[in-house]
């Protein structure tokens, strides 16, 4: 179990990371007097915008912010019907691959959890038990011996938030 804790710990991260990411990409720039907003700046933030590569980012690995990254493994990981994509990444260079999606519905966090537990043990996952992290929703998969997936749901003003991150072996993500 020591094995999966280290690859949960992994999956977390890459989770925080694209919701930080996403965070940071969708604040928008103020104008002017503190609060006011340009509709020009606004615009720009909610744009689909793909972040360059950084200088130590391998070949392999790609993120993007507002679009399912290039390669994603949709798949494996499918978009729930009418949720938005706030980001996503893909890192094929790690054994196991790790893939992490930020999305938002308006939809209730139990629908959301019932959407990917599905989709999930459709294809061989099987629900570890628990149902939260402190007082968040979060959902854990495994497959095998080294495929895991986390999900964890925000909900506010009827907005569900949910980071999907996964370390998954290289066949499942062809």
């Amino acid at each position: 179990m020591k094995v999966f804790g280290e690859r949960k710990r992994i999956a977390v991260t890459a989770s925080a990371a694209g919701i930080i990411l996403a965070l940071s990409a969708c604040t928008p720039a103020s104008s002017g007097a503190a609060g006011e907003t340009s509709a020009a700046a606004l615009s720009t933030a909610q744009s689909t915008t793909t972040a360059p590569p950084s200088p130590s980012a391998q070949p392999g690995t790609s993120a993007t912010v507002g679009a399912v990254v290039s390669g994603f493994p949709e798949a494996l990981l499918p978009l729930m019907p009418g949720a938005k994509v706030v980001s996503s990444s893909f890192d094929k260079t790690t054994v196991p691959a790790t893939v992490a999606l930020v999305g938002s519905i308006g939809a209730p966090t139990p629908e959301v959890l019932a959407f990917y537990t599905q989709a999930l043990e459709a294809q061989g996952f099987k629900a570890v038990p628990g149902d939260s992290v402190g007082a968040v929703p979060s959902k854990d998969f495994l497959r095998g011996d080294n495929e895991t997936v986390n999900i964890s749901v925000l909900e506010s003003a009827g907005t569900a938030t949910f980071t999907i991150g996964a370390n998954v072996a290289a066949e499942s993500v062809k």
